[in-house]
């Protein structure tokens, strides 16, 4: 495990505790007993009530302790603020992908790009860290700072704009062009760093935030990124993934800080006996924008277990997001580009036995016009 996140032995407990929740799926009322202070963050961690003795029946169903409640769309889709547009829309939508696969190997994308303020899935956790935040200080008037390759920057300057808060960016030498423009258009202050990855400078944003009165969320160890996804993401999958009837065989994702495929893993693991998870990361030397290789350094993945990692070079990203682009109609993000390139090489090389596996779409095409001008003129090549 990365020296950073070793000894976090609270956090393995529960997530421990958690596992056996979801694989149970009942739980025994609480009375106050040490060992209960366990359960009840586990408990508040998937988005259920505590069921105290006394208050509740000697073990209820997760359902009837709220699990899914946090699962309510509006079927009309009218919404009291732009806040409300972000989590009273889940579940992002789940489409079958008739270009990948056969009529035995069915994939399935889950499209991420319907969050609102990026078109990523860094909305989840843009929202879910200030609300955690406002939790522990609210009304407080705040500077937020953060490292990002962009998406979580632009969810994070939409909440800074819905809550009035100040946001401060900071981006690698290595990122499109265009997301300066971006995320100054939403009212963020963005400064580049000469690194060619987020996790090289986060300390650095840790030290000039406190320097500066600001906060500084590091969604790269902020456990409400892996907590919004198995809150909410995971469920939303398996509702999903039950009113299609799908014979669910695996996931694909790519991992980034690890938050969502980690918590997917987590649920699917615990929910279900035969899912397997298929984490993708850039090949060697190479980078592919909104994923990193393990070893650089992420947290949650070491919680968890992850079936194989697949490698992908920028090529074969471009390639895949292009055959997205042309063969269904969508027009999807570099990381998803990886994603089917992994499923892809799974299913051309026999590893993925008959059934349904679901693709992580993690954002949409528009931010990266710069890598596909440059890799274009390659693929035709081909």
């Amino acid at each position: 495990m990365d020296a950073r996140f070793r000894g976090d032995e609270h956090l393995r407990r529960v997530l421990e505790v958690a596992s056996r929740i979801l694989r149970e799926g009942r739980v025994k009322c609480l009375s106050g007993r040490p060992e209960d202070a366990l359960v009840e963050e586990a408990l508040a961690m998937l988005g259920c009530r505590v069921p105290r003795c006394g208050e509740a029946p000697a073990e209820c169903s997760l359902e009837e302790l709220g699990f899914y409640e946090d699962v309510s769309p509006s079927t009309l889709r009218v919404f009291n603020s732009t806040e409300e547009l972000l989590y009273k829309n889940w579940p992002t939508p789940l489409v079958r992908l008739n270009s990948l696969g056969d009529g035995k190997v069915r994939a399935w994308a889950k499209l991420e790009f319907f969050n609102p303020f990026s078109m990523s899935v860094k909305d989840r956790i843009g929202w879910y860290m200030v609300k955690k935040l406002l939790e522990k200080h609210p009304g407080a008037s705040l500077a937020l700072y953060e490292a990002t390759s962009t998406n979580t920057g632009m969810a994070l300057a939409a909440m800074g704009a819905i809550k009035g808060f100040r946001v401060k960016l900071f981006l690698p030498e290595t990122i499109q062009k265009a997301s300066d423009t971006l995320l100054s258009v939403m009212g963020a202050e963005v400064r580049r760093v000469p690194k060619s990855l987020t996790v090289e400078f986060i300390d650095d944003v840790e030290h000039l935030a406190k320097e500066e009165g600001g906060v500084h969320l590091n969604q790269f160890e902020n456990d409400a990124n892996f907590g919004v996804h198995l809150r909410y993401t995971a469920k939303e999958l398996d509702l999903q993934v039950r009113s299609a009837k799908l014979n669910l065989r695996g996931i694909v994702g790519g991992l980034g800080t690890s938050g969502h495929l980690s918590a997917l893993s987590l649920y699917f693991k615990s929910r279900y006996s035969d899912v397997k998870i298929y984490g993708v990361q850039p090949a060697p030397g190479t980078v592919i924008p909104g994923i990193r290789r393990v070893e650089t350094g992420m947290k949650w993945v070491h919680y968890v277990s992850v079936d194989k990692v697949v490698d992908v070079t920028p090529e074969e990203a471009v390639a895949h997001a292009v055959k997205v682009a042309r063969r269904e109609g969508i027009l999807v993000g570099l990381s998803s580009g990886a994603v089917t390139a992994a499923f892809e090489a799974l299913y051309s090389g026999g590893e993925l036995p008959e059934g349904d596996y679901v693709l992580v779409y993690p954002d949409h095409g528009f931010k990266y016009v710069e890598q596909f001008s440059k890799y274009l003129p390659i693929i035709h090549q081909r």
